[in-house]
């Protein structure tokens, strides 16, 4: 988590003061519970809300003697508590407050995460209903191949992004559970109740059985979640960055006033949002397999999950929260250049309606290998010689004994390209 690439709101998540704050009010909530069941006095709760203060600074020191965090914030909460803290904790174990503390963060994480993609998702539509019918070349291993329209492109990452809240959506519910049921998760020393009062209080469910530990096939699940929409902002990052290089100029970031491209050369416009973009996906994927690793721990519980989460949980969040919301500003401010899109479209010489000339030629009685041949020999001297496609199709007497004059015309129509793109969007949109 560097300010380079960090947002207040997600940064804050992980700062100390909000991690202790959630910590006091796991601890206070539970006493409310005690004292509710009778096993503390009222006063002893009512008094922890009252006087619960700590220093962060205060707690780093006690720390550094005890080496137990939850012990040097539960003895600086004394400090200023007095006699009744020693209700405070009643029962409980560090991994209560630190796995439903970290419950509750991963929770705030995926509320913005979720308002991010929101966002995402508008400028997409917004930007895929502009471009519905702007015709461009389609492209299979790099190479042209058949028409679309650049609205179609953006409509498919659209329907990945709506894909990926719903992924969000299920990772935060599964996230989203509070344990409270001590040393390795027997509840012999708190009542099973304390938990689900906590729960209610912290909005969030009950785990069904925590060894004293919440299970990390959790956490796993909620990492590779956001692995999976770094991978979706990868795609379309490199989408454009393709369409931005200089042999497309198909589309490209907007390039602001003041703005510079090279140290060295001038002319310089680079793809560096969507680069950077690549280059922050990787860093949230990174925190998937040290997720997945976390789920195999000791028994009832060890700490080797500890230290990955307190640098996967800030990096993977912040960094994704950045690159979200960096790619929202690049797909609304995005340059799309029309007439390059279709000058690059007509550039192989009429190559790209093959398959329709291809599926003439079959259905006015040629054999699909015939068929196949006489247009592939066609192509080719496009491809080697620069022809036109239309003209040397018109020239090869297999291909005219076969097929009209007006109806290979026909075939050269893109229109029939463009004909079920209202049908797709539809699909898309329709529920959105």
């Amino acid at each position: 988590m560097i300010p380079r690439y960090s947002r207040p709101e997600m940064a804050a998540i992980w700062e100390p003061e909000n991690k202790f704050r959630i910590w006091f009010q796991i601890e206070a909530h539970a006493c409310d519970a005690q004292a509710k069941l009778g096993v503390i006095p009222q006063d002893a709760a009512r008094a922890v809300w009252e006087r619960g203060k700590w220093e962060i600074n205060r707690i780093d020191e006690i720390e550094r003697e005890t080496k137990h965090d939850v012990i040097a914030f539960l003895t600086n909460l004394a400090e200023h508590v007095g006699e009744e803290a020693r209700f405070v904790h009643q029962g409980m174990t560090s991994s209560d407050v630190l796995d439903t503390c970290l419950a509750v963060q991963l929770s705030q994480a995926a509320d913005i995460l979720i308002k991010d993609i929101d966002e995402l998702l508008a400028a997409l539509k917004k930007r895929a209903y502009e471009h519905k019918n702007t015709l461009c070349i389609g492209r299979s291993h790099g190479i042209h191949a058949e028409p679309t329209t650049f609205g179609l492109k953006l409509a498919g990452h659209y329907a990945e992004f709506a894909r990926n809240r719903e992924r969000m959506v299920v990772a935060r519910r599964e996230i989203a559970t509070c344990a409270i049921s001590g040393a390795v998760g027997t509840f012999a020393n708190i009542d099973p109740r304390v938990e689900e009062y906590v729960s209610a209080k912290m909005g969030l469910e009950v785990e069904p059985v925590s060894t004293q530990v919440i299970p990390r096939d959790r956490h796993a699940a909620f990492f590779a979640a956001l692995g999976v929409i770094a991978s979706g902002l990868e795609r379309l990052a490199t989408e454009i960055r393709h369409m931005q290089r200089t042999e497309m100029r198909e589309a490209e970031e907007y390039f602001s006033p003041g703005q510079k491209g090279s140290s060295a050369m001038p002319h310089k416009r680079n793809p560096v949002l969507t680069e950077n973009i690549t280059g922050l996906a990787r860093i949230v994927r990174s925190a998937v397999i040290p997720a997945m690793e976390n789920v195999a721990l000791w028994h009832e519980r060890d700490i080797s999950h500890s230290s990955v989460e307190r640098m996967i949980g800030p990096d993977a969040t912040v960094t994704l929260d950045f690159a979200i919301a960096r790619m929202s500003a690049v797909i609304e401010k995005l340059v799309v250049y029309e007439d390059m899109m279709k000058r690059n479209l007509d550039s192989l010489g009429g190559l790209v309606f093959s398959q329709r000339v291809l599926l003439g030629l079959t259905q006015a009685g040629m054999s699909r290998e015939a068929a196949y041949s006489a247009v592939q020999r066609n192509a080719m001297r496009v491809w080697e010689e620069g022809a036109d496609f239309l003209t040397e199709l018109q020239a090869d007497p297999e291909v005219v004994a076969s097929i009209s004059a007006e109806k290979l015309v026909s075939l050269f129509d893109l229109s029939y390209h463009t004909m079920n793109v209202d049908k797709i969007f539809d699909r898309v949109f329709s529920s959105n």
